[in-house]
Protein backbone atom coordinates (compact mmCIF):
# COMPACT_ATOMS: atom_id res chain seq x y z
CA UNK A 1 0.00 0.00 0.00
CA UNK A 2 1.71 3.55 -0.83
CA UNK A 3 1.96 6.40 1.39
CA UNK A 4 -0.16 8.43 1.29
CA UNK A 5 -0.10 11.03 3.92
CA UNK A 6 2.93 11.85 6.12
CA UNK A 7 3.37 14.12 9.24
CA UNK A 8 6.70 16.01 10.38
CA UNK A 9 7.26 17.55 13.74
CA UNK A 10 10.86 17.68 14.85
CA UNK A 11 13.12 19.48 16.62
CA UNK A 12 16.40 18.08 15.75
CA UNK A 13 15.68 19.45 11.99
CA UNK A 14 19.36 17.85 10.14
CA UNK A 15 18.26 16.47 6.86
CA UNK A 16 14.89 16.84 6.84
CA UNK A 17 14.82 19.24 4.34
CA UNK A 18 16.02 16.97 1.37
CA UNK A 19 13.91 13.91 3.00
CA UNK A 20 10.58 15.89 3.11
CA UNK A 21 11.73 16.90 -0.74
CA UNK A 22 11.88 13.40 -1.88
CA UNK A 23 8.68 12.62 -0.22
CA UNK A 24 6.79 15.71 -1.69
CA UNK A 25 8.17 14.27 -5.12
CA UNK A 26 6.35 10.82 -4.71
CA UNK A 27 3.38 12.78 -3.97
CA UNK A 28 3.12 12.33 -0.81
CA UNK A 29 0.75 14.87 1.32
CA UNK A 30 2.92 16.77 4.24
CA UNK A 31 1.15 17.86 7.32
CA UNK A 32 3.41 19.85 9.94
CA UNK A 33 3.56 21.90 12.51
CA UNK A 34 5.31 25.45 14.22
CA UNK A 35 8.92 25.72 13.10
CA UNK A 36 9.17 22.66 11.01
CA UNK A 37 6.45 23.92 8.61
CA UNK A 38 8.16 26.93 8.14
CA UNK A 39 11.31 25.52 7.61
CA UNK A 40 9.73 23.75 4.93
CA UNK A 41 7.68 26.12 3.04
CA UNK A 42 10.83 28.21 2.76
CA UNK A 43 12.52 25.78 1.28
CA UNK A 44 9.84 25.18 -1.39
CA UNK A 45 8.06 22.31 0.22
CA UNK A 46 4.22 22.29 0.36
CA UNK A 47 2.91 21.44 3.66
CA UNK A 48 -0.35 21.43 5.08
CA UNK A 49 -0.80 23.04 8.73
CA UNK A 50 -2.04 19.69 11.37
CA UNK A 51 -4.04 22.89 12.78
CA UNK A 52 -5.96 22.74 9.26
CA UNK A 53 -6.09 19.12 9.36
CA UNK A 54 -7.79 18.27 12.67
CA UNK A 55 -9.63 21.75 12.36
CA UNK A 56 -8.42 22.92 15.75
CA UNK A 57 -6.17 25.79 16.44
CA UNK A 58 -2.40 25.07 18.47
CA UNK A 59 -3.05 26.13 21.87
CA UNK A 60 -1.86 26.61 25.66
CA UNK A 61 1.18 27.89 24.84
CA UNK A 62 2.31 25.32 21.89
CA UNK A 63 1.82 22.27 24.62
CA UNK A 64 -1.25 20.92 22.76
CA UNK A 65 -0.49 20.30 18.81
CA UNK A 66 -0.36 17.29 17.73
CA UNK A 67 -3.43 15.35 20.48
CA UNK A 68 -6.42 15.05 18.45
CA UNK A 69 -8.38 12.05 17.55
CA UNK A 70 -7.87 12.63 14.25
CA UNK A 71 -4.08 12.46 14.12
CA UNK A 72 -4.09 9.30 16.45
CA UNK A 73 -6.92 7.76 14.82
CA UNK A 74 -5.03 8.50 11.66
CA UNK A 75 -2.16 6.57 13.09
CA UNK A 76 -3.43 4.08 15.10
CA UNK A 77 -6.43 2.13 12.78
CA UNK A 78 -5.28 -0.56 11.11
CA UNK A 79 -5.78 -0.76 7.70
CA UNK A 80 -7.80 -3.60 6.08
CA UNK A 81 -9.53 -4.47 9.35
CA UNK A 82 -13.32 -3.74 8.26
CA UNK A 83 -14.76 -2.43 11.96
CA UNK A 84 -11.40 0.27 12.14
CA UNK A 85 -12.08 1.36 8.73
CA UNK A 86 -15.78 1.66 9.22
CA UNK A 87 -15.51 3.75 11.85
CA UNK A 88 -12.57 6.30 10.26
CA UNK A 89 -15.21 6.62 7.67
CA UNK A 90 -17.86 7.85 9.81
CA UNK A 91 -15.49 9.94 12.23
CA UNK A 92 -13.32 11.82 8.60
CA UNK A 93 -9.93 10.37 10.01
CA UNK A 94 -8.06 9.93 7.01
CA UNK A 95 -4.89 7.60 7.16
CA UNK A 96 -1.32 9.12 8.80
CA UNK A 97 1.37 6.62 6.94
CA UNK A 98 4.52 7.93 8.07
CA UNK A 99 5.49 9.89 11.01
CA UNK A 100 9.10 12.00 11.01
CA UNK A 101 9.26 12.93 15.12
CA UNK A 102 12.61 13.74 17.04
CA UNK A 103 11.90 15.21 20.70
CA UNK A 104 12.70 17.98 22.58
CA UNK A 105 16.22 18.22 23.97
CA UNK A 106 15.00 17.54 27.03
CA UNK A 107 18.74 15.83 28.63
CA UNK A 108 20.88 18.80 26.90
CA UNK A 109 18.19 21.34 28.28
CA UNK A 110 18.32 19.38 32.00
CA UNK A 111 22.27 19.97 31.77
CA UNK A 112 22.12 23.37 31.10
CA UNK A 113 24.05 25.89 33.70
CA UNK A 114 21.33 28.54 35.33
CA UNK A 115 18.34 26.22 34.40
CA UNK A 116 14.91 27.39 35.74
CA UNK A 117 12.05 25.16 36.67
CA UNK A 118 10.13 26.45 33.87
CA UNK A 119 12.58 24.87 31.37
CA UNK A 120 13.11 22.09 32.77
CA UNK A 121 9.39 21.05 32.45
CA UNK A 122 8.38 22.58 29.72
CA UNK A 123 11.20 20.80 27.90
CA UNK A 124 8.86 17.61 28.85
CA UNK A 125 7.95 16.68 25.31
CA UNK A 126 4.24 15.14 25.16
CA UNK A 127 2.90 15.35 21.69
CA UNK A 128 6.32 14.02 20.38
CA UNK A 129 5.88 10.40 22.14
CA UNK A 130 2.83 10.21 22.34
CA UNK A 131 2.85 10.11 18.52
CA UNK A 132 5.96 8.25 17.93
CA UNK A 133 4.06 6.01 20.51
CA UNK A 134 1.02 5.37 18.00
CA UNK A 135 2.98 5.13 15.34
CA UNK A 136 5.06 2.41 16.31
CA UNK A 137 2.17 0.23 18.09
CA UNK A 138 0.95 0.17 14.59
CA UNK A 139 3.87 -0.63 12.71
CA UNK A 140 2.39 -3.02 10.64
CA UNK A 141 0.15 0.11 8.58
CA UNK A 142 2.73 2.74 9.55
CA UNK A 143 6.31 3.61 9.32
CA UNK A 144 8.19 6.21 11.92
CA UNK A 145 11.20 7.27 11.86
CA UNK A 146 12.59 8.97 15.18
CA UNK A 147 16.64 9.33 14.17
CA UNK A 148 17.74 11.53 11.01
CA UNK A 149 20.18 8.62 10.55
CA UNK A 150 17.27 6.45 9.30
CA UNK A 151 15.89 8.66 6.22
CA UNK A 152 18.05 7.68 3.43
CA UNK A 153 17.11 3.86 3.44
CA UNK A 154 13.24 4.87 4.20
CA UNK A 155 13.44 7.33 0.92
CA UNK A 156 15.02 4.88 -0.95
CA UNK A 157 12.30 2.18 0.00
CA UNK A 158 9.67 4.67 -0.64
CA UNK A 159 11.22 5.33 -4.23
CA UNK A 160 11.32 1.94 -4.96
CA UNK A 161 7.87 0.08 -3.52
CA UNK A 162 6.02 3.06 -2.69
CA UNK A 163 6.48 2.12 1.03
CA UNK A 164 8.64 0.84 3.48
CA UNK A 165 9.00 -2.63 4.25
CA UNK A 166 7.73 -4.86 7.00
CA UNK A 167 10.81 -5.42 8.22
CA UNK A 168 12.06 -1.63 8.43
CA UNK A 169 9.04 -0.49 9.82
CA UNK A 170 9.34 -2.88 12.69
CA UNK A 171 13.30 -2.47 13.31
CA UNK A 172 11.69 1.25 13.56
CA UNK A 173 9.43 0.80 15.81
CA UNK A 174 11.26 -1.29 18.23
CA UNK A 175 13.94 1.95 18.16
CA UNK A 176 11.27 4.37 18.66
CA UNK A 177 10.17 2.41 22.44
CA UNK A 178 13.39 2.05 22.98
CA UNK A 179 14.02 5.94 22.40
CA UNK A 180 10.28 6.84 24.67
CA UNK A 181 11.04 4.74 27.30
CA UNK A 182 14.80 5.99 27.85
CA UNK A 183 13.65 9.91 27.32
CA UNK A 184 10.59 8.78 30.16
CA UNK A 185 13.78 7.28 32.32
CA UNK A 186 15.81 10.52 31.98
CA UNK A 187 12.64 12.90 33.33
CA UNK A 188 12.05 10.66 36.07
CA UNK A 189 15.15 10.98 37.58
CA UNK A 190 15.65 14.81 36.90
CA UNK A 191 12.22 15.33 38.12
CA UNK A 192 13.97 14.52 41.56
CA UNK A 193 15.75 17.56 41.77
CA UNK A 194 12.28 19.57 42.43
CA UNK A 195 11.13 20.18 45.61
CA UNK A 196 7.10 21.01 46.58
CA UNK A 197 7.22 23.34 49.32
CA UNK A 198 4.31 25.80 48.17
CA UNK A 199 5.49 25.65 44.36
CA UNK A 200 7.49 23.75 41.96
CA UNK A 201 11.52 25.00 42.93
CA UNK A 202 14.85 23.23 41.43
CA UNK A 203 17.42 21.98 44.10
CA UNK A 204 20.83 20.66 43.87
CA UNK A 205 20.54 16.85 42.77
CA UNK A 206 20.48 13.51 45.33
CA UNK A 207 24.19 11.99 45.37
CA UNK A 208 22.01 8.91 44.39
CA UNK A 209 19.09 8.92 42.78
CA UNK A 210 15.63 7.09 43.88
CA UNK A 211 15.23 5.31 40.12
CA UNK A 212 18.10 4.42 38.08
CA UNK A 213 16.86 4.17 34.09
CA UNK A 214 19.41 2.14 32.16
CA UNK A 215 18.84 2.21 28.20
CA UNK A 216 21.98 0.46 26.29
CA UNK A 217 22.26 -0.90 23.13
CA UNK A 218 24.23 -3.12 21.80
CA UNK A 219 27.27 -2.08 20.08
CA UNK A 220 29.50 -4.76 19.47
CA UNK A 221 29.33 -8.58 20.36
CA UNK A 222 32.44 -10.00 21.56
CA UNK A 223 34.66 -12.76 21.40
CA UNK A 224 33.21 -14.34 24.68
CA UNK A 225 32.66 -13.51 28.33
CA UNK A 226 34.92 -14.63 31.35
CA UNK A 227 35.25 -17.92 29.98
CA UNK A 228 35.00 -19.10 26.30
CA UNK A 229 31.50 -20.72 27.15
CA UNK A 230 29.52 -17.39 28.24
CA UNK A 231 28.01 -15.13 25.30
CA UNK A 232 29.20 -11.48 26.29
CA UNK A 233 28.62 -8.23 23.77
CA UNK A 234 29.51 -4.22 24.61
CA UNK A 235 26.88 -2.19 25.34
CA UNK A 236 26.89 1.54 25.41
CA UNK A 237 24.60 4.10 26.57
CA UNK A 238 21.51 4.94 23.80
CA UNK A 239 20.93 8.55 22.47
CA UNK A 240 24.00 9.37 22.89
CA UNK A 241 27.91 8.75 21.26
CA UNK A 242 29.60 6.01 22.99
CA UNK A 243 32.69 7.92 24.83
CA UNK A 244 36.27 6.21 26.43
CA UNK A 245 36.70 3.00 25.90
CA UNK A 246 33.79 2.00 24.23
CA UNK A 247 34.43 4.43 21.48
CA UNK A 248 38.29 3.51 20.97
CA UNK A 249 39.16 2.71 17.44
CA UNK A 250 40.46 -0.86 16.90
CA UNK A 251 42.94 -0.60 14.54
CA UNK A 252 44.52 -4.38 14.04
CA UNK A 253 44.38 -7.50 15.84
CA UNK A 254 42.19 -10.35 16.85
CA UNK A 255 38.38 -9.82 17.91
CA UNK A 256 38.07 -7.92 21.62
CA UNK A 257 36.87 -10.66 24.35
CA UNK A 258 35.03 -9.83 27.41
CA UNK A 259 38.50 -10.12 29.47
CA UNK A 260 40.05 -7.64 27.21
CA UNK A 261 37.77 -5.04 27.72
CA UNK A 262 37.98 -5.31 31.59
CA UNK A 263 42.07 -5.28 31.50
CA UNK A 264 41.77 -2.70 28.73
CA UNK A 265 39.77 -0.19 31.35
CA UNK A 266 41.74 -0.74 34.17
CA UNK A 267 44.54 -0.15 32.21
CA UNK A 268 43.05 3.14 31.02
CA UNK A 269 42.21 4.22 34.51
CA UNK A 270 45.16 3.80 35.78
CA UNK A 271 47.05 5.70 32.68
CA UNK A 272 44.83 8.44 33.20
CA UNK A 273 45.98 9.68 36.81
CA UNK A 274 49.28 10.83 34.74
CA UNK A 275 50.40 13.98 33.75
CA UNK A 276 53.68 12.89 32.54
CA UNK A 277 54.59 10.53 30.07
CA UNK A 278 53.31 7.09 31.72
CA UNK A 279 52.90 3.52 31.03
CA UNK A 280 50.80 0.45 32.92
CA UNK A 281 50.68 -2.78 32.29
CA UNK A 282 47.80 -4.76 33.21
CA UNK A 283 47.52 -8.78 33.80
CA UNK A 284 43.96 -9.71 35.14
CA UNK A 285 42.28 -7.00 36.33
CA UNK A 286 45.57 -5.43 38.15
CA UNK A 287 48.21 -3.50 37.93
CA UNK A 288 51.78 -5.81 37.50
CA UNK A 289 53.70 -2.65 36.75
CA UNK A 290 53.39 1.12 36.41
CA UNK A 291 55.86 4.21 35.47
CA UNK A 292 55.79 7.88 34.94
CA UNK A 293 59.05 9.00 33.38
CA UNK A 294 60.02 12.06 31.31
CA UNK A 295 59.66 9.59 28.17
CA UNK A 296 57.53 7.07 26.98
CA UNK A 297 60.34 4.22 26.26
CA UNK A 298 61.37 4.79 29.83
CA UNK A 299 58.26 4.59 31.32
CA UNK A 300 57.62 1.75 29.95
CA UNK A 301 60.93 0.50 30.39
CA UNK A 302 60.67 0.69 34.05
CA UNK A 303 56.87 -0.53 34.35
CA UNK A 304 58.18 -3.93 32.82
CA UNK A 305 61.24 -3.90 35.07
CA UNK A 306 58.53 -4.27 37.86
CA UNK A 307 57.34 -8.00 37.24
CA UNK A 308 58.58 -8.99 33.60
CA UNK A 309 56.98 -12.09 34.15
CA UNK A 310 53.67 -11.35 34.81
CA UNK A 311 53.97 -8.67 31.86
CA UNK A 312 53.85 -11.43 29.67
CA UNK A 313 50.87 -11.52 28.24
CA UNK A 314 49.12 -8.62 29.96
CA UNK A 315 47.20 -5.40 28.59
CA UNK A 316 49.05 -1.75 28.24
CA UNK A 317 48.51 1.57 28.15
CA UNK A 318 49.88 4.70 27.92
CA UNK A 319 48.94 8.15 28.45
CA UNK A 320 50.96 9.80 25.40
CA UNK A 321 51.14 8.67 21.89
CA UNK A 322 53.09 5.76 21.49
CA UNK A 323 56.26 6.52 19.02
CA UNK A 324 58.40 4.16 17.44
CA UNK A 325 61.27 3.72 20.50
CA UNK A 326 58.63 3.02 22.67
CA UNK A 327 57.13 0.66 20.24
CA UNK A 328 60.36 -1.36 19.42
CA UNK A 329 60.62 -2.13 23.39
CA UNK A 330 56.89 -3.31 23.20
CA UNK A 331 57.44 -5.32 20.47
CA UNK A 332 59.82 -7.41 22.30
CA UNK A 333 57.41 -8.72 24.56
CA UNK A 334 53.66 -11.36 23.93
CA UNK A 335 51.47 -8.09 24.62
CA UNK A 336 46.91 -8.88 23.85
CA UNK A 337 46.21 -5.01 23.48
CA UNK A 338 47.50 -1.61 23.48
CA UNK A 339 44.95 1.47 24.62
CA UNK A 340 46.49 4.98 23.76
CA UNK A 341 45.46 8.24 22.82
CA UNK A 342 47.77 7.49 18.95
CA UNK A 343 50.00 5.17 17.41
CA UNK A 344 52.91 7.17 15.34
CA UNK A 345 53.37 5.69 11.51
CA UNK A 346 56.67 4.05 12.43
CA UNK A 347 54.76 2.51 15.40
CA UNK A 348 52.19 0.99 13.58
CA UNK A 349 54.33 -0.33 10.86
CA UNK A 350 56.16 -1.94 13.71
CA UNK A 351 53.01 -3.69 15.31
CA UNK A 352 51.75 -4.71 12.46
CA UNK A 353 54.02 -7.61 12.15
CA UNK A 354 52.26 -8.52 15.14
CA UNK A 355 48.65 -9.31 13.27
CA UNK A 356 46.83 -10.83 16.60
CA UNK A 357 47.84 -7.58 18.48
CA UNK A 358 45.15 -5.21 18.98
CA UNK A 359 45.92 -2.07 18.60
CA UNK A 360 43.01 0.68 20.44
CA UNK A 361 43.33 3.49 19.78
CA UNK A 362 41.04 6.42 22.66
CA UNK A 363 38.88 9.20 21.15
CA UNK A 364 39.68 12.69 22.31
CA UNK A 365 38.94 12.45 26.53
CA UNK A 366 39.52 8.99 26.38
CA UNK A 367 41.78 9.42 29.33
CA UNK A 368 39.01 11.15 31.22
CA UNK A 369 38.27 9.73 34.75
CA UNK A 370 34.73 7.64 34.65
CA UNK A 371 32.07 9.89 36.11
CA UNK A 372 29.28 7.60 35.66
CA UNK A 373 27.55 6.07 38.47
CA UNK A 374 29.03 2.12 39.27
CA UNK A 375 27.05 -0.42 39.08
CA UNK A 376 27.16 -4.09 40.12
CA UNK A 377 24.98 -7.03 39.98
CA UNK A 378 23.80 -8.99 42.73
CA UNK A 379 20.89 -11.53 42.69
CA UNK A 380 17.58 -10.36 42.74
CA UNK A 381 19.78 -6.30 42.76
CA UNK A 382 21.79 -3.49 41.98
CA UNK A 383 24.37 -2.35 43.99
CA UNK A 384 25.25 1.62 43.12
CA UNK A 385 27.96 3.86 43.78
CA UNK A 386 29.28 7.15 43.08
CA UNK A 387 32.61 6.81 40.83
CA UNK A 388 36.24 7.09 42.73
CA UNK A 389 37.30 9.67 41.75
CA UNK A 390 38.93 10.67 45.75
CA UNK A 391 42.33 12.15 44.98
CA UNK A 392 44.93 13.46 47.74
CA UNK A 393 44.26 16.75 49.44
CA UNK A 394 47.28 18.22 51.31
CA UNK A 395 45.24 20.00 53.38
CA UNK A 396 44.11 16.42 54.82
CA UNK A 397 47.76 14.46 54.85
CA UNK A 398 49.24 14.47 57.89
CA UNK A 399 52.41 12.85 58.89
CA UNK A 400 51.78 11.19 62.10
CA UNK A 401 55.73 10.01 62.64
CA UNK A 402 58.71 11.80 64.36
CA UNK A 403 60.24 11.51 60.79
CA UNK A 404 58.65 13.96 58.06
CA UNK A 405 59.22 12.63 54.48
CA UNK A 406 61.47 14.21 52.09
CA UNK A 407 60.22 16.20 49.28
CA UNK A 408 61.69 12.96 46.44
CA UNK A 409 59.85 10.53 49.34
CA UNK A 410 56.80 12.44 49.46
CA UNK A 411 56.82 12.38 45.28
CA UNK A 412 56.84 8.75 45.01
CA UNK A 413 54.61 8.47 47.72
CA UNK A 414 51.96 10.59 45.90
CA UNK A 415 52.90 8.20 42.31
CA UNK A 416 52.32 5.11 44.92
CA UNK A 417 49.08 6.34 46.06
CA UNK A 418 47.48 6.74 42.49
CA UNK A 419 48.67 3.43 41.86
CA UNK A 420 47.40 1.47 44.75
CA UNK A 421 43.82 3.50 44.17
CA UNK A 422 43.76 0.39 40.80
CA UNK A 423 45.12 -2.66 42.35
CA UNK A 424 42.64 -5.05 44.23
CA UNK A 425 42.50 -4.68 47.72
CA UNK A 426 44.21 -5.59 49.92
CA UNK A 427 46.35 -3.42 48.10
CA UNK A 428 50.18 -2.71 48.84
CA UNK A 429 52.32 -0.91 46.05
CA UNK A 430 56.60 -0.65 46.70
CA UNK A 431 57.60 2.52 44.55
CA UNK A 432 60.90 3.96 43.54
CA UNK A 433 61.59 6.88 40.87
CA UNK A 434 58.42 7.22 39.63
CA UNK A 435 58.06 3.21 38.87
CA UNK A 436 56.31 0.57 40.81
CA UNK A 437 58.68 -2.03 42.44
CA UNK A 438 56.74 -4.20 43.93
CA UNK A 439 52.55 -4.95 43.67
CA UNK A 440 50.77 -7.25 46.05
CA UNK A 441 47.25 -7.62 45.17
CA UNK A 442 43.84 -8.93 46.25
CA UNK A 443 45.11 -11.19 49.58
CA UNK A 444 42.84 -11.29 52.39
CA UNK A 445 45.67 -10.40 54.96
CA UNK A 446 47.33 -7.12 54.28
CA UNK A 447 50.65 -8.56 55.87
CA UNK A 448 50.36 -11.11 53.13
CA UNK A 449 49.86 -8.56 50.55
CA UNK A 450 53.46 -6.94 51.99
CA UNK A 451 55.31 -10.47 51.91
CA UNK A 452 53.63 -11.03 48.26
CA UNK A 453 55.11 -7.57 47.05
CA UNK A 454 58.19 -8.26 48.22
CA UNK A 455 58.74 -11.90 46.52
CA UNK A 456 57.47 -10.53 43.36
CA UNK A 457 60.12 -7.34 43.52
CA UNK A 458 62.37 -7.87 40.95
CA UNK A 459 64.87 -4.77 42.36
CA UNK A 460 66.33 -3.86 45.40
CA UNK A 461 63.85 -2.80 47.67
CA UNK A 462 66.06 -0.49 49.75
CA UNK A 463 65.30 2.90 49.69
CA UNK A 464 61.28 2.44 48.55
CA UNK A 465 58.26 3.80 49.80
CA UNK A 466 55.02 1.93 50.22
CA UNK A 467 51.53 2.91 49.66
CA UNK A 468 48.38 0.03 51.40
CA UNK A 469 45.26 1.42 49.98
CA UNK A 470 43.66 0.83 53.98
CA UNK A 471 44.67 0.70 57.14
CA UNK A 472 47.30 -1.50 58.55
CA UNK A 473 45.54 -3.26 61.42
CA UNK A 474 48.77 -4.30 62.67
CA UNK A 475 52.28 -3.22 63.23
CA UNK A 476 52.89 -6.38 61.61
CA UNK A 477 52.90 -5.23 57.40
CA UNK A 478 55.12 -1.84 58.31
CA UNK A 479 57.52 -4.49 60.11
CA UNK A 480 57.98 -6.47 57.23
CA UNK A 481 58.22 -3.75 54.38
CA UNK A 482 60.88 -1.79 57.17
CA UNK A 483 62.83 -5.03 56.66
CA UNK A 484 63.33 -4.93 52.84
CA UNK A 485 64.74 -1.06 53.09
CA UNK A 486 61.42 1.09 52.68
CA UNK A 487 61.34 4.45 53.94
CA UNK A 488 58.20 6.07 54.04
CA UNK A 489 54.32 5.07 54.22
CA UNK A 490 51.32 6.27 52.93
CA UNK A 491 48.31 5.02 54.00
CA UNK A 492 44.86 6.25 55.20
CA UNK A 493 44.90 5.48 58.60
CA UNK A 494 41.73 4.91 61.02
CA UNK A 495 42.84 1.97 63.05
CA UNK A 496 42.34 1.55 66.98
CA UNK A 497 45.81 0.33 66.69
CA UNK A 498 47.41 3.76 64.52
CA UNK A 499 49.26 4.70 68.18
CA UNK A 500 50.63 1.10 67.94
CA UNK A 501 51.49 1.03 63.93
CA UNK A 502 52.69 4.65 63.98
CA UNK A 503 55.40 3.62 66.98
CA UNK A 504 56.56 0.70 64.81
CA UNK A 505 57.09 3.20 62.18
CA UNK A 506 58.95 5.13 64.75
CA UNK A 507 61.19 2.83 66.39
CA UNK A 508 61.94 2.01 62.64
CA UNK A 509 62.78 5.18 61.40
CA UNK A 510 59.85 5.51 58.57
CA UNK A 511 58.49 8.40 57.91
CA UNK A 512 54.40 7.88 57.80
CA UNK A 513 51.87 10.14 55.93
CA UNK A 514 47.89 9.61 56.79
CA UNK A 515 45.45 10.84 54.24
CA UNK A 516 42.35 10.36 55.81
CA UNK A 517 40.75 8.44 52.56
CA UNK A 518 40.81 4.56 51.90
CA UNK A 519 40.90 3.19 48.43
CA UNK A 520 39.33 -0.44 48.18
CA UNK A 521 38.97 -1.78 44.75
CA UNK A 522 37.27 -5.16 44.73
Amino acid sequence: MAVERALISVFDKTGIVGFAKRLAALKIEILSTGGTAKLLRENGVAVRDVSDFTGWPEMLGGRVKTLHPKVHGGLLFRRKHAEDEKQAREHGIAPIDLVVVNLYPFEATAAKAGLTEEELIENIDIGGPTMLRSAAKNFESVTVVCDPADFERVAKEMESAGDSTLATRLELARKVFATTARYDGMITTELERLSANGHAALQAKPRLPERVHLALRRQQELRYGENPHQAAALYVPAGREPEGLAAAKQLQGKELSYNNFVDLEAARSLAAEFKNPAAVIIKHNNPCGAAEQTTLRDAYLKALACDPVSAFGGVLAFNREVDAATAEEVAKLFVECIATPGFAPRAKEIFAAKKNLRLLELPPGGLEPERELQLKRILGGMLVQQPELGGLNDSELRTVTKRVPTPEEMHTLRFAWKVAKHVKSNAIVFAKDGATVGVGAGQMSRVDSVKIAVMKAQSPLAGTVVASDAFFPFPDGVEEAAKTGATAVIQPGGSVRDPDVVAAADRLGLAMVFTGMRHFLH
